[in-house]
């Protein structure tokens, strides 16, 4: 049988790949500390589960297809909030963050079309741009200069005529990069000049633990019918389960393009958009108390990283994730390793291997991305564990 082109050049995802060797290890009576996944641990708010058991009605019907506006009328209210204007129809519910980018990246790519990230990168956008059979250009940021971009001159040489969008994770998703406001207006300048879009991955906006404002491409006023902003319910309430995201632009014919993929899906789930909706009710204290934690473990498993001889990584400004260079020459094997052959009191780590997070060949060979959405007891142990398993590890 044949099956289509575009089956065959989605990559498959490097984290879930390491699932069947973590859930062997458990089989064995061995924990495992999930550094390799961006799950959080802390608590939903209560709001969402409350409006779900205070849905009275008699039938679940179909819902709107753009959401439903109790919803969008929250996100409306949270982006002027945080001086982003917004209207009813600059916002379209989506599945997930991920259903967003996927009818990003089908709306701006005709198949050879190319869009530039920064690298390494969250392993799915390449996945979204396959499918809509578009190629990646990648900027290679190291982390030898906290991952932020190179001049503007350097990102314009990328450009070539098949160049249709940039697309960007703020904070980054696996680097933990916050930008800075210049970086953000010199992309903006590049998209000016060039005629692109600018795709803004912004779902770990509340995870921020720098003193300096944080600056969303939204607030760049001479850009906004130009950018279109991905968001998400899933980490800044961990509400991951309830698969609501949206879509977020001033560009009118981008989003009615938008309305038209909704027909893959008629709507999204009428209960989880309730639910989502109560969220956004979420007092401002839970944010706050949220980000102190995070800020804590992010040091906790800093510092520890950094007492492991030959690790390198830089301190990262938002999110909840750390990329770090180990002392060995293939991080996949070592992982595997790991979960397979190695346990310190019965007990060993899983962390995603760098190299799925980049596009150009070779690089991110000796690099793992952690999570630090644990406990921070459980990040201590998950260190130690690190540092006898370098110690020890025969590769």
């Amino acid at each position: 049988m044949q099956f289509s082109k575009r089956s065959y050049v989605l990559p498959a995802s490097p984290i879930r790949k390491l699932e069947p060797y973590l859930e062997e290890a458990l089989s064995r009576g061995v924990k495992v500390y999930p550094l390799h996944i961006g799950q959080p641990d802390v608590e939903t708010p209560k709001g969402y589960f409350e409006a779900l058991k205070a849905y009275n009605g008699k039938v679940l019907s179909y819902g709107r297809s753009q959401g439903e506006l109790k919803l969008i009328d929250k996100i409306v209210e949270y982006y002027n909030n945080i001086k982003i204007p917004l209207e009813r129809k600059d916002v379209l519910i989506t599945n997930g963050g991920s259903e967003a980018l996927h009818y990003a990246m089908l709306i701006v790519c005709d198949p050879g079309d190319e869009v530039i990230i920064p690298e390494p990168f969250y392993p799915s956008y390449a996945a979204f741009i396959a499918s809509a059979l578009g190629n990646i250009v990648p900027i290679t940021t190291k982390a030898e200069d906290g991952f932020h971009l190179p001049a503007k001159d350097e990102i314009a040489k990328l450009i070539t005529s098949r160049t249709k969008a940039i697309l960007i994770s703020n904070p980054g998703n696996p680097t933990g990069i916050v930008y800075s406001r210049e970086e953000l207006e010199s992309l903006a300048d590049i998209a000016i000049q060039n005629n692109l879009i600018i795709i803004a991955d912004e779902v770990y906006r509340e995870f921020v633990y720098m003193d300096s404002p944080y600056t969303s491409l939204g607030h760049i006023d001479r850009i906004r019918d130009r950018v279109v902003i991905v968001d998400s319910i899933s980490k800044r309430y961990s509400a991951c389960g309830a698969r609501i995201g949206c879509l977020v632009s001033k560009n009118e014919e981008f989003m009615s393009l938008a309305l038209k993929y909704c027909q893959s899906r008629g709507c999204p789930p009428l209960l989880e958009q309730l639910g989502a909706a109560a969220l956004y009710d979420t007092p401002i204290s839970y944010i706050r108390k949220v980000n102190k934690e995070y800020r804590e473990r992010r040091d906790i498993l800093f510092e520890g990283l950094k007492s492991i001889p030959g690790v390198i990584c830089k301190q990262p400004d938002g999110a909840f994730y750390i990329m770090a260079k180990l002392p060995v020459l293939d991080a996949e094997k070592f992982v595997i390793w790991m979960l397979q052959d190695f346990a310190l009191d019965d007990e060993t780590i899983s962390a995603a291997p760098g190299e799925g997070f980049y596009a150009t060949p070779g690089l991110g060979k000796s690099e793992i991305r952690m999570s630090y959405a644990l406990q921070k007891e459980d990040l201590k142990k998950a260190v130690r564990i690190l540092a006898e398993a370098l110690s020890v590890y025969p590769g």
